[in-house]
């Protein structure tokens, strides 16, 4: 008896993997407070509700380009660079079928974006972290997870560069310490230790255009800087 096997047909490029997802976190940092970028599901089951920017993953890409094609379509960001975060994948996260997602995170300043929905989402705003809308899924719990690793990554390793300006005070960056770390530090005890790592020097300027008395800038050792990503350091107040 002759058995003929007939080759599977190739997925078209385009063709989505429909078991296998992306899950954006977009923290953002803006006068002294730490948000989350949220999008309003367009169309679908889900229209109305908000979640993380969010996607399919599509035959011909490799995960990393699908978190950023999936942020820039949503959201109108691109040039961030994506940290994979985890794999979430309960069976019952997804309603209807088994979908496994990927979690990519990363840290802005808001000022550097215009937000654009576009694709299914019809609307992408800031959200507060303390005041968050009921989300679609697991997103809650993906969000925790990221604010976490967050937390011990501004422990271990210098955060800032990319979401300050490139000339700061010391009370904007202490700010920046305290909303991620949601704890307030004393002035003089935190100004103390962050000096002593040399991560940062005093500039020549001073602020500008203030009602009270202009304060000092620093600006981050970029050199110092490469130096304690490479090595780490414990950050303890």
């Amino acid at each position: 008896m002759h058995i003929s096997f007939s080759m599977p047909k190739k997925p078209s490029p385009d063709q989505i993997i429909d078991a296998l997802s992306i899950d954006c976190l977009i923290f953002g940092f803006n006068n002294g407070r730490l948000d989350i970028l949220l999008v309003k599901h367009g169309e679908g089951i889900s229209k109305g509700k908000w979640a993380l920017p969010g996607g399919w993953i599509q035959y011909n890409e490799s995960v990393n380009h699908a978190a950023k094609r999936i942020l820039h379509s949503l959201t109108g960001i691109s040039d961030i660079y994506l940290q994979q975060l985890s794999v979430f994948g309960d069976v019952d996260r997804y309603p209807g079928k088994r979908v496994v997602t990927i979690a990519y995170y990363a840290m802005v300043n808001e000022e550097h974006y215009s937000l654009i929905p576009g694709f299914t989402a019809s609307d992408v705003q800031w959200y507060d972290l303390h005041q968050l809308p009921d989300l679609l899924y697991d997103h809650t719990k993906i969000i925790q997870h990221g604010l976490k690793q967050l937390r011990h990554s501004v422990r271990h390793e210098p955060i800032g560069f990319n979401l300050l300006p490139k000339k700061f005070t010391l009370l904007k960056l202490q700010e920046l310490y305290e909303a991620i770390l949601e704890t307030k530090f004393d002035k003089s005890n935190f100004r103390r230790k962050l000096l002593k790592m040399n991560l940062v020097k005093p500039s020549t300027e001073k602020q500008q255009d203030v009602s009270h008395r202009a304060a000092s800038l620093y600006e981050f050792d970029e050199q110092r800087y490469q130096q304690l990503r490479e090595k780490g350091f414990a950050f303890e107040l």
